[in-house]
């Protein structure tokens, strides 16, 4: 009888002590989840609800630019494949500077840093970091002797080259403020005891590389991936000399914000196992093209122009009303900036008219892009000036304006008044009007008594609407400020 009582009182404290260590919420249904793990879960669970990541990335070459009116970038390739693969978008802040990116997370503006970041222990007290994207280490960048074409062998060229990190001894190394370059030159001096002049400089890498190749300074410190593709740039630079052990580099998350990071972590093991990864590393660390794409006017980083067009863009937006990247980002999207395409349909030219807008407005296939232009922009206009004056907001105008240059003005009333009879706002398109758009390809919809004009592949015009307006924010992070005060996203 003792025992049984032993066993009981035991069976009741265990209780007890169980219903403790869960804490338990007796409205509940099903088992409980910690306080710590809800926390571990906010952000992710935030992203998918919303269906956005916001990430912050740095402007550069190899990470984030525009070429011929294309947003790429190593980092911002990388980004797109992870927001495919959680079916969300993806919205990009630059910044460059580490404690505003940090910043930025403790505040919620955004979910990611996405940029190559060293992973040390210092930065560990601040950040989660994802596993590594990369494994690189640091060189010196450092010019080649003058005449060194001349120079009949690769060991002539060296002999004026420092070899070693005991020939760093009393120089001056200019580095990028902000980053772990500076602690690796102090420990490295140390390890050496040599004395080296470390100068942080509020310049970017790839602008110090530039500026040793221009003999501006003379030497800085680059990661090696960063350095090797900017040699090819510059010739006359030799990025041969270690100074660090291989390091990881990796994006980070806010500091508690696990399940995020795991997410990542599982999205980039399988990523780096498909073909697509490759891909990329060849693109932008190994092609042969790199020199040739780093050098055109047509490169946001280096030339700061989106096409040849760029001045009659300007002009055309002008008459619109537009912010000129808007128009820039449209014209891209029907032909790539090409002059001379013609569609299946008839359509020609860099804002692809069809027969009957060229002939109102008296031109033809032979019509030079500047008559291209006006005439896509008159089009524009008139179309702009028929939409219901209740569209007040500048860019749900441009919105609904873009909706109709692709499926026709009729088409894009009616699903106004499809919105207006479903409860959604008939003056806004993003999630409201462009939501009844996809509906007038069902005849559920089509056919009702407030649908004039029957029949749209709407599913075209919502995509339409949605790429030309993605791609304009990426020229508005990389070329400007945008015009456009309420955006009623």
């Amino acid at each position: 009888m003792t025992g049984i009582l032993r066993f009981f009182i035991l069976f009741i404290v265990a209780m007890i002590w169980v219903s403790c260590e869960m804490n338990v919420d007796p409205g509940q249904a099903g088992p409980p989840i910690k306080k710590d793990s809800k926390q571990a879960h906010k952000v992710l669970n935030s992203v998918l609800e919303k269906k956005k990541l916001r990430a912050v990335t740095n402007y550069g070459s190899l990470s984030y630019f525009i070429y011929r009116g294309e947003p790429m970038g190593y980092q911002f390739e990388l980004l797109k494949n992870l927001c495919a693969n959680l079916n969300v978008e993806l919205e990009l802040v630059i910044e460059r500077d580490l404690n505003k990116c940090i910043e930025m997370l403790n505040d919620r503006d955004v979910d990611l840093i996405a940029m190559g970041l060293t992973i040390t222990n210092s930065r560990k007290k601040n950040i989660l970091f994802t596993d590594p994207i990369m494994i690189t280490r640091q060189v010196l960048v450092q010019r080649k002797p003058k005449g060194w074409e001349r120079m009949a062998t690769a060991d002539e060229i060296e002999s004026h080259l420092l070899k070693s990190t005991f020939d760093l001894d009393g120089k001056k190394i200019y580095v990028e403020e902000g980053t772990v370059f500076k602690q690796q030159l102090e420990q490295l001096a140390n390890d050496v005891a040599e004395n080296i002049q470390i100068v942080t400089d509020p310049r970017e890498v790839e602008e110090l590389i530039s500026a040793v190749a221009d003999g501006e300074i003379d030497y800085t410190i680059a990661d090696e991936h960063v350095a090797l593709v900017n040699a090819k740039y510059y010739p006359n630079l030799d990025v041969s000399l270690a100074v660090s052990f291989p390091q990881k580099i990796g994006w980070a998350v806010k500091k508690n914000q696990t399940a995020l990071a795991d997410t990542i972590d599982s999205w980039l093991d399988k990523f780096n196992h498909e073909l697509l990864s490759r891909l990329l590393i060849n693109k932008y660390f190994k092609n042969i093209g790199s020199r040739r794409i780093s050098k055109s006017q047509y490169n946001s980083y280096t030339g700061g122009h989106l096409s040849p067009y760029d001045s009659l863009i300007r002009q055309g937006a002008a008459l619109l009303g537009w912010d000129w990247r808007f128009l820039a980002s449209l014209i891209y999207q029907e032909s790539e900036f090409k002059p001379e395409v013609k569609s299946w349909a008839g359509a020609f030219g860099l804002m692809q008219l069809m027969p009957s807008v060229l002939e109102t407005y008296g031109i033809d296939s032979t019509a030079s892009p500047a008559l291209q232009i006006d005439a896509g922009a008159k089009y524009l206009a008139s179309l702009q000036r028929q939409l219901p004056t209740s569209i007040t907001d500048s860019l749900q105008r441009v919105l609904f304006t873009v909706a109709a240059y692709n499926s026709g003005l009729g088409h894009v009333l009616d699903a106004r008044r499809l919105a207006g009879k479903q409860g959604l706002n008939p003056d806004v398109w993003v999630d409201n009007t462009e939501i009844c758009m996809l509906k007038l390809s069902d005849p559920d919809h089509y056919s009702d008594p407030i649908v004039y004009y029957g029949y749209s592949r709407g599913n075209e015009t919502y995509a339409f609407v949605r790429e030309i307006y993605e791609r304009y924010s990426h020229y508005v992070n990389l070329i400007g400020n945008t015009q456009f005060k309420n955006q009623d996203r």
